[in-house]
């Protein structure tokens, strides 16, 4: 069997590709950064060519892509795509991009990075950075099971089967799962993130029933037991996919430049690729050729039947730009030049296996990178290597090692910034996580920081000068990143497929965390406590051990609906409550944390303290609420409010409560009135509790009653937030509460519009936002306020 050649590059893509699909023979679809999914359809066959046809078209980064075959309900099948805006959406290929979605995918909140269909073609899987995998059906739009657990982003989903679903997670598990969200098995999947998943043929000769791969280059073939059967090396970077031929073998791409055919456990061909990641490969079940997406935003295709091969032309000229790419030194590591041979060397060494790199000195000094082709018996230049100058040509030193740029990254007003080293060669979203994991900041984080990183390198390339001042900052103090300043998208954003929003029925909540990460702050400031000498407010070992059970519980409740219903120790919440209320300030953030996982269960919404007191009186008495008070408890607070509403108990305190609630927050709502921004995160959360105001409003209008100084109320506080809220996400929510207050009744809607100005506030929503969500619930708050 011949080696895979180049069959066609298809360019249109302005951004790195980050998923491809290869459903048919006639067409491939792939997703891009640039926040768009194309579909390719082959004009001719010999050789091939392709047509570009623009099919969805979003405001932000597309990461996921899958394809349902087609069926009686949906005769063209249907195109699944999900990315940052956290909705997955359901196309059929022959719409237009500003047509309505065939379905809209809601429940993730964060970016959708994963996404697999089940054989049968009915129901589709999925991942994200929120920790939690979703399995839907298709045509019901809403998630079946909810399969929790992870403790952190879920990177890879594949439908086994009926009975089986397998989640490869950055925790470095794999999980097996029933659809039900039954937990069946856990299996450590390696010593670094799991990143891909792909099911084995039926009778495969090793046996093996599915393989894994990760950031720790390594491929896995497993049972479904759990047992290991093979490691295939040959990678020498993250493993970003897997897919299987119609033959058996398996084809993996990754951070190392290359896509590479597997037969049994060796490999048998090495696709070096003239960009920096290979980020998706597929498989086509009818032909066995193959297409790949990267990051130098090309999509291609290649095929080992010769009739199916680009003209040699083509050929030659990928050839050529492999040859003509420039590989980044930190990928290959130190080199000793004056002990690499010259040229010579691949005229009389063979090389050992498929895809061995051997640098060489070239005649001018500088150093080739040559690999080993077992088919063609013969090295292949493959790139020169280069010195990752970024900024001013010159690397800027920080802890001994040198880099491109070195950010200052701003987390909290009044504290030194913390530091952010990076080099042009690496994966942007790579160094965020390191960033994030090393600092122990939220997850949350992770996309704004890439984000910035991204921004903030535009246009340097690899031994590029800048006009940089040799050694300093290139950005200086203004450009630091602080978390929650987000761009707004340039220029207007498509029309919007989106379902009706309004009125919201459901209560929202934030109830998943790492436990653990909790638990060992908790312990690292009691010592501080313990060496300051603050007996009266540090914790004894038997409160530390109180603690780690109840963190424990919280833990398993995270992962079973079976276990969230059990009660929470009453000595646990009396110490999370010490802790957020009355250690230092800028300590009680954990405490405050476990008792936003507390919220979701009815023992918290019952306690008391010795006085009498209930949760929100505690609250409200330890001034986690004034203006003064650390944002982030605040936001903490908040969200401990917010999660109430989880559990009838809950909504009974806090719709008792509302007026002390209100009264709380009137510091932070009188401050977006008067045009102050708010904190991100505050806004949002803000928003999120008014928003499960509003549907209990709904409620109650519903049941029978007739009040409506609630529904005004929320509304005069939301139309605050509007008014001062910058970021989009803030602004979705705070319309969304708005907009289900407004369904109390007529008498709401009229003072809605003739004395709160809410027409005024809405349009400012949509100038500052621009998001197409936005757009949509702000029409649908139009065609509200004019009811009669």
């Amino acid at each position: 069997m011949g080696d895979f050649k180049l069959s066609a590059s298809l360019e249109g893509h302005e951004d790195d590709v980050r998923a491809v699909a290869f459903p048919h023979a006639s067409f491939v679809l792939s997703a891009s950064r640039d926040a768009t999914v194309r579909l390719w359809k082959q004009l001719s066959s010999s050789p091939p060519s392709y047509d570009n046809t623009l099919i969805s078209h979003g405001t932000s980064f597309v990461n996921s892509l899958a394809y349902v075959p087609p069926s009686s309900d949906f005769p063209d099948g249907l195109v699944v795509s999900g990315g940052k805006d956290a909705i997955i959406e359901a196309r059929a290929p022959g719409k237009p991009p500003h047509d309505n979605a065939d379905g809209l995918l809601l429940g993730h909140s964060a970016n959708v990075c994963s996404l697999n269909i089940g054989e049968d073609g009915r129901t589709i899987v999925s991942g994200g950075w929120d920790a939690e995998a979703r399995v839907w059906q298709v045509g019901r739009w809403e998630a079946t099971a909810v399969l929790q657990g992870h403790q952190g982003s879920v990177w890879a989903v594949l439908a086994y089967d009926r009975e089986t679903i397998i989640t490869g997670c950055a925790d470095k598990l794999i999980r097996v799962f029933h659809p039900s969200g039954k937990l069946l098995r856990t299996i450590k999947g390696g010593p670094d993130v799991v990143r891909a998943l792909c099911k084995m043929p039926q009778g495969h000769p090793s046996g093996a029933q599915f393989a894994s791969a990760g950031n720790d280059a390594v491929i896995r073939f497993w049972t479904l037991e759990g047992h290991q059967i093979a490691e295939l090396y040959g990678h020498e970077s993250f493993i970003y996919s897997l897919a299987v031929l119609p033959s058996g073998e398996l084809v993996s791409s990754s951070e190392d430049r290359t896509a590479r055919v597997w037969k049994a456990d060796q490999c048998i061909q090495t696709i070096t690729h003239p960009a920096i990641s290979v980020w998706s490969v597929a498989a086509c079940a009818d032909n066995g050729d193959i297409v790949t997406g990267a990051s130098d935003r090309v999509v291609r295709v290649f095929s080992r039947a010769s009739d199916r091969q680009a003209d040699p032309d083509s050929i030659q000229q990928f050839e050529n730009s492999v040859k003509s790419s420039s590989i980044p030194q930190q990928q290959v590591g130190n080199i000793n030049k004056e002990k690499l041979p010259g040229p010579e060397f691949i005229h009389q060494k063979s090389g050992t296996k498929e895809g061995q790199v051997q640098m060489i000195r070239e005649p001018n000094g500088n150093i080739a990178a040559y690999q080993w082709s077992m088919t063609g018996q013969q090295w292949i230049n493959v790139g020169t290597v280069v010195d990752a100058a970024g900024s001013s040509g010159k690397k800027i030193t920080y802890n001994g090692q040198d880099y491109d740029y070195v950010f200052d990254v701003d987390i909290e007003d009044g504290k030194p910034p913390l530091k952010l080293p990076y080099n042009l060669s690496q994966n942007p979203y790579e160094v965020a996580r390191k960033f994030i994991a090393d600092n122990e900041l939220p997850v949350t984080y992770l996309d704004q920081v890439a984000n910035f990183i991204v921004t903030n390198t535009q246009g340097a390339t690899l031994g590029q000068s800048q006009t940089q001042a040799p050694g300093s900052d290139p950005w200086g103090t203004e450009s630091r990143y602080r978390p929650g300043e987000v761009d707004a998208p340039s220029g207007p954003p498509p029309a919007a497929s989106r379902p009706k929003a309004l009125p919201q029925t459901q209560y929202l909540s934030i109830a998943t965390a790492n436990l653990k990460t909790i638990s060992k702050k908790i312990a690292e400031l009691n010592s501080q406590l313990v060496d300051q000498g603050r007996k009266d407010l540090a914790l004894n070992p038997h409160n530390l051990s109180v603690l780690d059970a109840l963190a424990k519980q919280l833990d398993q409740a995270q992962a079973s609906a079976e276990a969230a219903k059990s009660p929470a120790n009453p000595d646990g919440i009396d110490l999370a409550l010490r802790i957020a209320t009355s250690w230092p300030p800028d300590n009680r953030l954990p405490g405050l944390d476990l008792l936003r996982l507390l919220a979701t269960s009815p023992t918290l919404a019952a306690h008391t303290s010795s006085d009498e007191d209930t949760i929100v009186d505690i609250l409200a008495k330890s001034g986690v609420f004034e203006a003064t008070a650390p944002t982030n408890n605040t936001m903490l607070a908040v969200r401990v409010l917010a999660n109430l509403f989880t559990t009838n108990e809950g909504r009974l305190l806090v719709d008792g409560s509302f007026e002390q609630v209100r009264a709380a927050l009137k510091p932070h709502i009188d401050a977006a009135a008067d045009g102050k921004v708010p904190n991100r995160n505050l806004a949002i959360a803000l928003a999120t509790l008014y928003i499960n105001y509003a549907v209990l409003a709904v409620e109650a209008a519903t049941g029978g009653g007739d009040e409506a100084d609630r529904p005004l109320e929320l509304l005069e506080d939301l139309v605050s937030l509007l008014k001062g809220c910058g970021d989009a996400e803030a602004l979705y929510r705070a319309l969304v509460g708005a907009g289900t207050a407004l369904s109390t009744g007529d008498l709401v809607r009229a003072a809605a519009r003739e004395v709160l100005g809410l027409p005024d506030v809405v349009g400012r929503a949509e100038r500052v936002g621009k998001e197409g969500r936005i757009k949509g619930v702000a029409a649908e708050i139009r065609d509200i306020l004019k009811e009669e």
